[in-house]
């Protein structure tokens, strides 16, 4: 079981730390646990409790009436609002709830209903990318685990799978070649995954050589293929300490290429790029460059 500060349930929820205060004292409705200094501490089941008052709170419910209601309650309300449209951050919320539940079932609800809502690419965009980002900082403070992380992150997988092998395999007229892949080590598939979904929906071909390729396995595929852009996604691998000297490799090795750039370790940083590197900083940059 993880432990909050009221700082994090802040954060994760956009709810003020003064305002939680307050429903402590006022509604009983928190009971965090006190340390030897009397700082408050938090559990998971209090942060599903603040991420559900959040959800109903922005649906028109007081937080008078919230406070009277049993945690099954509360929860069927929840899900009533869930089918009903939503706005973005509302949706983020039910993911977090979700992931923090390990419950399949909730997540494919909301996929599938923003998907017919609002079309896959946007909700990958609006939905998906800033719930990923949401998992990073709850990882970073410990707020979940493993199995957490690893049960949302292949459902999100499988979702793009099936979207990606849905597409019609034509080509248009000026259609460009992609190379895409994770360096050796890298193993945070997702953003790779939509990449290639991005561009073969603007039909140009894709090369996809997924997770963890060594060096010299990209220059064989580079001198088979002659792609026209290598695309990467480095979250993790290569380290701070050698990424200013991969992305030189890369840009030298690869001349006739021009070579994409994203992720954790380069987004940010003070990146020397060859002139055929290129840093994507947002992902509405790599859907102009693939329907140029």
């Amino acid at each position: 079981m993880s432990n909050y500060s009221i700082k994090d349930l802040e954060q994760l929820s956009g709810i003020k730390a003064h305002t939680l205060r307050i429903w402590e004292q006022r509604y009983d409705i928190l009971k965090p646990d006190r340390t030897d200094t009397n700082i408050r501490t938090y559990d998971d089941k209090d942060l599903k409790l603040v991420l559900n008052i959040s959800l109903l709170k922005d649906h028109g419910y007081k937080i008078s009436e919230i406070s009277k209601m049993s945690s099954d309650e509360m929860s069927k309300e929840v899900m009533i609002i869930s089918d009903k449209q939503l706005n973005y951050p509302d949706q983020i919320h039910a993911l977090t709830i979700a992931m923090l539940d390990l419950d399949e079932e909730r997540f494919e609800k909301i996929v599938s209903t923003n998907t017919l809502q609002f079309g896959f690419e946007n909700m990958m965009t609006n939905i998906i990318y800033p719930f990923l980002s949401r998992i990073g900082t709850l990882w970073i403070t410990g707020s979940i685990g493993p199995a957490q992380e690893h049960f949302i992150s292949n459902l999100i997988r499988q979702k793009l799978i099936v979207a990606i092998d849905g597409q019609l395999p034509s080509l248009r007229q000026g259609a460009k070649k992609y190379l895409l892949y994770l360096p050796e080590g890298e193993m945070h598939e997702i953003s790779l995954l939509f990449a290639n979904y991005i561009i073969r929906s603007r039909q140009n071909k894709v090369i996809y050589l997924g997770q963890s390729l060594p060096f010299n396995e990209l220059a064989f595929a580079y001198g088979v293929h002659k792609p026209d852009v290598i695309f990467t996604v480095i979250t993790s691998v290569p380290s701070q300490n050698e990424i200013q000297k991969y992305v030189y490799k890369l840009g030298k090795e690869f001349p006739d290429s021009r070579i994409l750039l994203t992720g954790y370790q380069i987004v940010g940083q003070d990146i020397d790029c060859p002139d055929n590197v290129e840093i994507i900083t947002q992902i509405k940059h790599l859907m102009e460059i693939a329907s140029a």
